[in-house]
């Protein structure tokens, strides 16, 4: 009786590991993921079939909806930014791919402030947040009930306490460890949780491998906040392991806020089912600053690959100078192949990487590039005065960009994120002498990969078969 029970059971698995190599060859979102998944599916369908569950979606459906809700808000904005469309003679570029990926026009009337590292991240954000007349919204991937944390949260309350309306999100993977008393404490201030252990529908429990990885804050529709930090003493540069936390927040001011706040309700209805749209401030005020500016959103629930599009897009327009500073480098083909041609044609290539290691699979696999992306003549640089988590890229002195995604896989398939581009020389010229410093904490890279001790040697290229989910 046990041995036919082991049989049938054996059946089945290898059954729905076919069912599941065939819906992954049909759906997976690259050639390679296709051929891995099919091939662990197959091979080792005891590990295969539940991971796939939880990994192997490859499409987020539906996420969309609050789009389809906001059609006006949507035309309002596109409307609104036929008045203040650039002056083409200012933009050198062509805007086109980066407007078609946004769904969304690039507009004049903006401004931008750097904030580098969280001292002044999180100074301004208070700031605004005590003087916010309105409402507030705030998003962050990672929130921990630590001093950092704590200081969010009573700077809501106080808010809230006020009469401003409060609406605060997080992310189930990124806050899990976030204790309920936190929410609770929110709840009962009347500020609105979409909480981290909220589901949509019960399938969301097959997607922890789609994160949202975007963190942002907006103050009364005028001011909003977007960039690499999460809440956290480690982001404050407090942590042991860590030291100093190298990171770029950016605060924005003009049209391209009601376009990251279009992003925010869209989160927002997903994970709440609850539409914001009329309850928002649209038509808000331009920045005297008057720069061309766009914020693009990316995600799984794309139709298209958005984020190593507007990667190749801005990898493409580089005529002399790409700079490209992430905490990760795991990049697909077609990006280290854009990668490389600039280096050939002599764009000044330049790749700014952390030292210090957070996650060690992701860290290890970028060396598996390195060799291939210097040899094109492409230079990187790996910073050292303690953990750099940045995402930031400048594109000659004509366009820069400041927010969520990194230059690896799950930023470009797997986790929603966000970046605000800006199309003008004075927010070039801003990032380029930030970057200038880092580059000089840093040192450039010149051992090949078997120059490297062992375990990165050996551990390199295996750490870059886990590419497709890293």
């Amino acid at each position: 009786m046990l041995t036919l029970f082991v049989s049938l059971f054996v059946l089945c698995l290898y059954l729905t590991a076919a069912v599941f190599s065939i819906r992954a060859a049909q759906t997976a979102r690259t050639p390679q993921g296709a051929v891995g998944w099919v091939v662990f599916l197959i091979s080792a369908p005891i590990a295969g079939v539940p991971l796939y569950l939880f990994l192997g979606h490859h499409r987020f459906r539906g996420y969309r909806l609050a789009r389809k809700h906001a059609e006006t808000v949507v035309e309002g904005i596109k409307s609104f930014a036929d008045f203040s469309r650039p002056d083409p003679g200012m933009i050198t570029i062509n805007p086109l791919p980066f407007e078609e990926l946004a769904h969304l026009p690039i507009s004049r009337g903006n401004g931008a402030d750097l904030l580098v590292d969280g001292q002044a991240t999180f100074d301004a954000i208070f700031q605004a947040i005590d003087a916010a007349q309105d409402y507030v919204l705030v998003q962050f991937y990672i929130v921990r009930d630590d001093g950092l944390g704590r200081q969010l949260q009573s700077k809501l309350i106080a808010a809230a306490e006020r009469g401003v309306q409060v609406r605060f999100m997080t992310d189930a993977v990124g806050s899990y460890g976030l204790p309920t008393s936190y929410i609770t404490s929110l709840r009962a201030a009347g500020i609105h949780v979409a909480g981290q252990h909220e589901k949509r529908h019960p399938g969301q429990r097959f997607q922890l491998n789609y994160r949202n990885h975007r963190k942002t804050v907006i103050i009364d529709g005028e001011i909003g906040f977007i960039g690499g930090h999460n809440v956290g003493d480690e982001y404050l540069g407090q942590s042991a392991k860590f030291g100093h936390w190298r990171d770029t927040h950016i605060r924005l001011t003009g049209h391209i806020v009601r376009q990251l706040q279009l992003i925010f309700t869209e989160d927002w209805y997903w994970a709440h089912q609850e539409d914001l749209i009329d309850q928002l401030a649209w038509a808000g005020q331009e920045s005297d600053q008057d720069m061309n500016a766009l914020l693009v959103a990316t995600g799984p629930g794309d139709e298209t690959e958005t984020g190593a599009m507007m990667f190749f897009s801005a990898i493409t327009e580089a005529k002399e100078r790409l700079w490209i500073a992430s905490p990760y480098f795991v990049p697909d083909i077609d990006i280290m192949t854009a990668l490389r041609h600039a280096a050939m044609r002599g764009v000044d290539v330049r790749i700014l990487v952390p030292d210090v290691i957070d996650h060690r699979l992701p860290w290890l696999a970028a060396f598996a590039y390195f060799d291939e992306i210097r040899e094109c003549g492409a230079r990187v640089y790996r910073y050292t005065d303690g953990f750099m988590h940045q995402k930031v890229f400048l594109v000659d002195d004509t366009l820069t960009a400041v927010g969520t995604t990194n230059l690896d896989n799950r930023s470009f398939r797997l986790n929603f994120e966000a970046m605000a581009l800006f199309f003008d020389k004075d927010a070039a010229h801003a990032v380029h002498d930030m970057l200038l410093m880092d580059f000089e904490s840093s040192y450039e890279l010149v051992k090949t990969l078997p120059e490297q001790p062992a375990y990165i040697r050996f551990g390199s290229p295996l750490a870059r078969l886990f590419a497709p989910i890293l």
